[in-house]
């Protein structure tokens, strides 16, 4: 799967994330996937998506879709814009959108974290979104990288020091996350510190 992370400290927002795309059992490293790069512009918000690695193409199309009218500046705008994606999703992508019988909604089959001047963010499947004060982090090395992220945070200075040390402990740790990192900043406005 992967590790992607977001961190927020002063003025400052980061995401970082791994570079080693995975199909079962096969890895394929950054060396040889032009592609590896896992965070993704839309409009002035930089996202990563963890998942199948299809989600990769289709939300470059989803997104630019007039239909969905995709806006991550905020909490509300980031859920409204999950809902008038969804149909598209299904409609002209063919999502499969059964999960667990359990589930209370359709999923979207997609996780999610995400930075702009506005904070930071995670989405899930399910629709929720998520806004943090201090980082977060998706994917199979989630585990390691809130670690340590958590052990650092009171620490480090920079938001990109934090995010760094969550996403390289994901690659360290996490059979499916692999270095080299990239990683992206972002000056938050001054009203979301």
């Amino acid at each position: 799967m992967s590790t992607i992370v977001v961190a927020r400290k002063g003025n400052t927002a980061c995401i970082a994330a791994d570079t080693l795309t995975t199909f079962g059992d096969i890895r394929l490293s950054s060396e040889l996937d032009r592609h590896h790069n896992k965070i993704q512009t839309f409009g002035k918000t930089y996202m990563g998506i963890v998942g199948s690695a299809a989600h990769t193409l289709v939300a470059e199309r989803a997104f630019s879709d007039k239909a969905v009218k995709a806006d991550f500046s905020t909490r509300d705008s980031a859920f409204d814009t999950l809902i008038r994606l969804h149909p598209v999703l299904k409609e002209r992508f063919f999502l499969n959108a059964k999960d667990a019988e359990d589930d209370p909604y359709e999923t979207s089959q997609m996780d999610a974290v995400f930075a702009n001047k506005n904070g930071i963010f995670a989405l899930y499947s399910l629709r929720e979104v998520y806004e943090f004060d201090q980082y977060w982090a998706v994917g199979s090395g989630a585990f390691y990288a809130l670690g340590a992220m958590h052990a650092v945070y009171n620490k480090y200075k920079t938001a990109k020091d934090i995010a760094r040390a969550g996403a390289e402990a994901g690659a360290e740790f996490d059979t499916s996350s692999q270095l080299p990192l990239t990683m992206q900043t972002v000056k938050l406005t001054p009203t979301s510190s």
